[in-house]
């Protein structure tokens, strides 16, 4: 069969991305043939399109995606033609109207889930789950600094970080933006280009600092976050949106108290069908008893990848994104 899927073949702006007719062929073993039904949009996707993140070229783009099982190969056990799913994990290639997956990546889609958050939520989601229960265990006496609250995956953060009982310090690029945090309980707003950071936030934690920073934007808040740090506290780095994080060397961080620095990845924590299938239980939970609102603000025609990335990197989208195909 045939679908439609973007491709490029050199690394660059958004211009780089091309609609092409390619070929899916049939399931091998372990596979599954997916047609989807909603593709999200995220950061990482600009990444790999820039060559931030290296891939071999020419590449498809995209690891999250929901739709319905057209076929499966030999030994696949977990699925059945006409099964929901989802994935936001695996190969690149979630930019199309159809994929191959290993059966190993997939997830059934919960009733009560339609396919648009099923698409918004896989990756954003699993990503909140490791980050607030596993990197750090986030518990009802935290106060977080949480940066792109607003974005898909902030906002993901927010809500569970509320769900938890803790404080929530947001930082957002817009006074827009910053009604939206509120909506969903953020604590406390700070406005970036506006605020200044690590003064508000030891204004807020009587001098201390919080201790733990959520930072997946990178250069321009790399400082502020290290300064914005309680003795001992931990700078999880999990993004580049306005650019790549600078280099850490140890006597900074022994400087400014003993910190330390993680940068985690969704395929460190979900190594094993386990572990995926225990990140996608703990997001469902939440969205199945409305603790987790997916708030879907953009969305665009698989054809217009290209203009979904710049507005991306515009800094003027609000929570998920999604493409349709």
């Amino acid at each position: 069969m045939t679908q439609r899927a973007i491709r490029f073949y050199e690394t660059g702006g958004p211009e780089v991305l091309q609609v092409e007719t390619v070929s899916v062929g049939e399931p091998g073993p372990g596979e599954v043939r997916v047609t989807h039904r909603a593709i999200g949009l995220n950061f990482i996707d600009t990444y790999h399109r820039s060559g931030l993140y290296p891939v071999p070229l020419p590449s498809g783009l995209g690891l999250e995606a929901s739709g319905v099982v057209e076929a499966v190969g030999p030994g696949v056990t977990r699925f059945a033609v006409g099964d929901r799913v989802a994935f936001g994990s695996g190969a690149l290639g979630a930019y199309a109207t159809a994929s191959l997956r290993s059966e190993a990546q997939l997830l059934p889609i919960p009733d009560g889930v339609d396919d648009e958050t099923a698409a918004a939520i896989m990756l954003k989601g699993m990503t909140a789950a490791y980050l607030l229960t596993q990197t750090r265990v986030l518990t009802a006496q935290d106060t977080i600094l949480l940066h792109a609250a607003a974005g898909g995956t902030g906002l993901l953060m927010l809500q569970w970080a509320k769900d938890v009982g803790a404080r929530v310090i947001g930082v957002v690029g817009s006074e827009e933006k910053a009604e939206l945090v509120a909506r969903h309980g953020c604590d406390h707003i700070l406005l970036r280009g506006r605020d200044d950071i690590p003064e508000q936030v030891r204004a807020l934690t009587d001098g201390r600092g919080v201790p733990v920073v959520y930072d997946s934007v990178g250069r321009a808040t790399f400082e502020a976050s290290l300064n914005s740090l309680a003795p001992r506290g931990l700078f999880v780095s999990f993004g580049n949106a306005s650019g790549p994080a600078p280099d850490v060397t140890p006597a900074v961080l022994a400087a400014k108290g003993s910190l330390f620095f993680t940068r985690p990845t969704l395929a460190s924590y979900a190594q094993t069908r386990e572990e995926l299938e225990g990140l996608a239980s703990a997001v469902f939970e939440r969205v199945a008893r409305g603790a987790l609102t997916v708030e879907i603000h953009q969305r665009y025609a698989l054809e217009a990848a290209a203009e979904a990335h710049r507005h991306l990197e515009s800094g003027t989208t609000q929570g998920a994104t999604i493409l349709k195909p």
